[in-house]
């Protein structure tokens, strides 16, 4: 007789049961985001928000940060920590008028603790040491000059990025108009930003949020629009993306990708970085119906149990590709094409001049780390307020935490390019693989940050060309990452090497990522210290320059030649 039980099929887990996680509560209590934020704003006696609040603010676009340099010093001296608030501005696209700049580049001035603008990975720009009596200045600072925070962090949809690309000038600019679009309809709808923030009078309505609904996301949510052959935004990092399918240059529709994220826990093999899943095509009227579709999804049936595994990807995992999908047609009222061709060939940003077809002229500027700021013989912020003063086009903040001079005309190239370079802010001896690295802020401010990043990569690149020139590879370059603490800020889950702080001076360290970003890298040595990183590139590189096959790039390299094996589903790869 056949036991029935080994012939049931195992139905998909849709709703994660048990106690939910504390944030939860947080959210349900919240008043739809206001909490008591109003009232901790007055309190003098601390630099801080209470802990409701310092979650809340996120939501408002703030992190509740400290000087990690001095906090021992005033732990010391009896003192608080010296609290501030980093904030994140909302630049769909990262499109700023240089009217805008020159009020962001003074605020920096007057009122933060370190006068530097942040450009980051989420294609914006963020203001790190704001003490507690200048946050809502800053707020109406920028509502002044048409720039908010709302939802850059916290458990909504934040920043959404475009491909910055210059050249092809109508796509872009139908690329990024739905790039804004996405982000205004998956904007939170609750008042609670302009009344605390603005003083704007509350109205009293029953609120309602149809698409986050009460208690919002159960974890961050990242929304791209890319135009191929270019990654410039690694879709892979992200939960939900729309790859631009062009006829005769015009936007016909997109395929779409869900599912990736690359943050992760130490120790925990129940995380891990993924890839995003490519669903099919849709045409252009159906990209709301769809966005909002897998929002919902996620909303209802992401992890509210542990927030540790409630982002999408574990979502998809859970319940299978195929029934996630299912819901989405269901919602939106679609049934996804097969994916139209597309592929992408490299990542990154091209630096210097560029002609668009439509006749202007645009100039990409690395900055590294983004942070603008008057280095010692190397003023970057006061020559991009001098290009500001003088700029009849905008400025184009890239995901990769450089700035793109765009619009010029041809008679201002002279001008802009000669003040560029008197600033340092254009330098033809920067090397490629200088351009290819990357790093999260980490130390001071960050309060997750378990090794430096930001300020550990620039001598560790200038170690890294030493090393490629060492073995006749000086022209080459490795996409090469560095974050402080494993939950993915500066992408280092889509490098070719990725270096994921551990501990002070201590990196585990992940090879087999490649060059169009489409590859999870794989660990390759845990807990190296700065002197075993540099002793293992030196190792790896020398193998590639002389085992390589033409044109093979590292991460590839590293691949074939079963250095690490290749990741291809993440959930049995990552961490086998």
């Amino acid at each position: 007789m056949s036991n029935l039980s080994e012939n049931k099929i195992e139905q998909p887990v849709l709703i994660v049961e048990g106690k939910l996680s504390d944030n939860e509560r947080m959210k349900e209590e919240s008043n739809f985001l206001r909490g008591t934020i109003a009232e901790d704003l007055k309190d003098r006696m601390t630099g801080g928000f209470t802990s409701d609040n310092s979650q809340l603010i996120r939501v408002h676009g703030m992190y509740q940060q400290d000087d990690r340099d001095i906090r021992a010093e005033r732990q010391k001296q009896k003192l608080e920590p010296l609290h501030n608030v980093m904030l994140r501005a909302r630049m769909p696209g990262g499109i700023i008028k240089p009217e805008q700049w020159l009020a962001i580049d003074k605020f920096a001035d007057d009122y933060t603790s370190y006068g530097s603008i942040r450009l980051t990975t989420r294609q914006t720009f963020q203001f790190h040491g704001v003490l507690k009596p200048n946050i809502k200045l800053m707020h109406q600072t920028l509502n002044k000059i048409g720039i908010d925070s709302i939802a850059t962090a916290g458990d909504v949809n934040r920043n959404v990025l475009c491909t910055s690309n210059p050249i092809e000038s109508e796509l872009h600019q139908e690329a990024y108009e739905w790039a804004t679009k996405l982000s205004e309809h998956l904007l939170p709808k609750s008042r609670a930003y302009a009344e605390i923030w603005l003083d704007e009078e509350k109205i009293e309505t029953t609120e309602v949020e149809p698409i986050l609904g009460k208690t919002y996301l159960p974890r961050k949510f990242k929304t791209t629009v890319v135009i191929p052959p270019k990654n410039d935004i690694d879709v892979h990092a992200n939960d939900l993306n729309f790859v631009a399918i062009a006829e005769n240059g015009k936007l016909v529709g997109f395929n779409v990708l869900v599912g990736g994220g690359l943050a992760m826990t130490h120790g925990d093999k129940s995380t891990y970085p993924r890839r995003a899943d490519d669903f099919g095509y849709i045409p252009l009227d159906k990209t709301l119906e769809v966005a909002e579709a897998v929002v919902t999804t996620q909303r209802d049936w992401g992890n509210r149990v542990n927030r540790k595994n409630a982002k999408t990807k574990y979502t998809l995992d859970r319940v299978g590709i195929d029934t996630f999908k299912a819901e989405v047609e269901k919602r939106a009222g679609v049934i996804f094409a097969e994916s139209r061709a597309y592929e992408f060939t490299s990542r990154g940003d091209s630096f210097g001049w560029v002609a668009g077809i439509d006749g202007k002229h645009h100039l990409s500027l690395f900055i590294e780390n983004g942070r603008i700021l008057d280095f010692l013989n190397k003023p970057l912020k006061t020559g991009v307020a001098e290009i500001a003063k003088i700029h009849k086009g905008d400025f184009r903040m890239t995901a990769n935490q450089n700035l793109i001079i765009a619009g010029v005309a041809e008679a201002d190239k002279a001008q802009i390019e000669q003040i560029a370079r008197d600033h340092g802010l254009l330098d033809d001896t920067v090397s490629s693989q200088r351009e290819n690295s990357m790093a999260c802020v980490a130390f001071p401010t960050c309060p997750l940050a378990m090794a430096e990043a930001e300020r550990y990569l620039p001598q560790l690149v200038t170690d890294v060309e030493t090393i490629l020139a060492k073995h006749d590879v000086a022209d080459e370059n490795i996409i090469l990452r560095v974050t402080g603490c494993p939950n993915g800020c500066g992408r280092a889950m889509l490098a070719e090497i990725g270096l994921i702080g551990k501990g002070p001076g201590k990196y585990n360290m992940y090879l087999g990522g490649n060059v169009g970003g489409t590859r999870i890298p794989k660990l390759y040595k845990e807990n190296v210290n700065e002197e075993g990183v540099l002793t293992e590139i030196d190792t790896l590189v020398a193998r590639w320059s002389s085992e390589r096959n033409d044109n093979e790039g590292f991460g590839d390299f590293t691949i074939r030649t079963k250095i690490v094996s290749e990741v291809k589903i993440s959930k049995r790869d990552f961490h086998d």
